[in-house]
């Protein structure tokens, strides 16, 4: 049986795309971005009635591509698509700047 190394055990503590684990664990428990604080809170103002709204860059923190989970009455009754492009009219001078953005919406289940 080999004895343990660093060197053997580095493929298996690289992440995605070879980032290390560590990396990866320390971006989930950090504070908000400011991309992500900025986005945040004009949701929050185009849709005050949401009753939960979640940013998460998820390009690493240089806010290239963002997450965004959003659910709000303002969705009842309106297919996928007209949700979205409601969230996409909110943000359309960030998403300039963007390279990518996900969008997950709902309604509240009362």
């Amino acid at each position: 049986m080999a004895a343990w190394s660093p060197a053997a055990a580095a493929p298996l503590l690289r992440g995605i795309r070879g980032f290390p684990l560590l990396h990866c664990a320390q971006r989930m428990f950090t504070s908000q971005t400011e991309g992500e604080l900025k986005v945040t809170q004009i949701l929050k103002d185009k849709f005050p009635g949401a009753t939960a709204i979640q940013v998460t860059d998820i390009s690493g923190g240089c806010g290239a591509m963002y997450e965004i989970r959003i659910e709000s009455e303002e969705f009842k009754e309106k297919r996928t698509v007209q949700q979205h492009q409601m969230v996409n009219q909110a943000l359309k001078e960030e998403i300039k700047g963007m390279h990518g953005l996900r969008i997950f919406t709902s309604v509240p289940k009362h």
